[in-house]
């Protein structure tokens, strides 16, 4: 199970004859373990409260499986949805009703963890107690509204123009660059990913997140962890 990523001036010929000369006589013996976590059902809605004495604010964290792996089509679909929820600041939608509207939160992130057979979407905030049930109640609402209307043609833009940069930091150093390349082979996933993802994503002109996403938000199936004063 070695993947040897060489970046560098250096032609093929040349890495690949001082790879085989260093672990030329590696061999595999025995089966090939599995490493990547199976597959999981969708999960159902639970809550826990984990009491720290020493926050003023409930930190929330509200998380659900989604039945979409990191090499589904609709992972990058996801990706803008997530983006128009909270990645561009004041001009997403969590923190614009969250924070800016209903001063409930400092700070509102939702989140997407993608492997080879699972993906975790959720979103965190931090509020005083007696608001967690309302902002929950805004960031359901939130998700439910992106099932049934179109992304506006200036949030699909926006989101657009973040993940094209975030892609383009991702190879912004011989190491982050290797790390991608080590991770797509992990994943089974095109070694040139990113420059698909770049096509992808700009041939996306109009998103309507409950048909495109249909294996996506279960906004009342949450998994709930409060961890504060309570």
């Amino acid at each position: 199970m070695t993947t040897i990523v060489v970046i560098g001036q250096v032609t093929p010929t040349r890495a690949k004859t001082v790879v085989e000369k260093y672990f030329g006589s590696w061999k595999a013996t025995g089966l090939k373990p599995e490493t990547a976590l199976p597959p999981i059902p969708l999960n159902k809605p639970a809550a826990a409260t984990i009491p720290d004495e020493s926050r003023v604010q409930d930190q929330v964290t509200l998380a659900e499986t989604l039945g979409v792996t990191r090499s589904h089509p609709d992972y990058y679909k996801l990706q803008i949805a997530n983006h128009v929820l909270s990645g561009a600041f004041y001009a997403s939608r969590l923190y614009h009703d969250l924070r800016e509207k209903a001063g409930l939160v400092y700070t509102v992130e939702s989140f997407i963890k993608a492997k080879k057979n699972r993906l975790l979407f959720g979103v965190f905030f931090a509020c005083d107690p007696p608001n967690v049930s309302r902002a929950r109640a805004m960031v359901e609402r939130n998700l439910r509204e992106m099932q049934t209307s179109p992304l506006t043609p200036e949030e699909l833009q926006l989101a657009k123009t973040l993940l094209v940069k975030q892609i383009q930091l991702s190879e912004a150093s011989t190491d982050r660059i290797a790390e991608g390349l080590l991770s797509r082979s992990m994943e089974d996933l095109p070694l040139d990913e990113p420059s698909a993802l770049l096509g992808i994503t700009w041939k996306l002109h109009r998103i309507r997140s409950g048909r495109l996403l249909s294996n996506g938000f279960r906004p009342k199936d949450f998994v709930q962890v409060i961890v504060g004063p309570n």
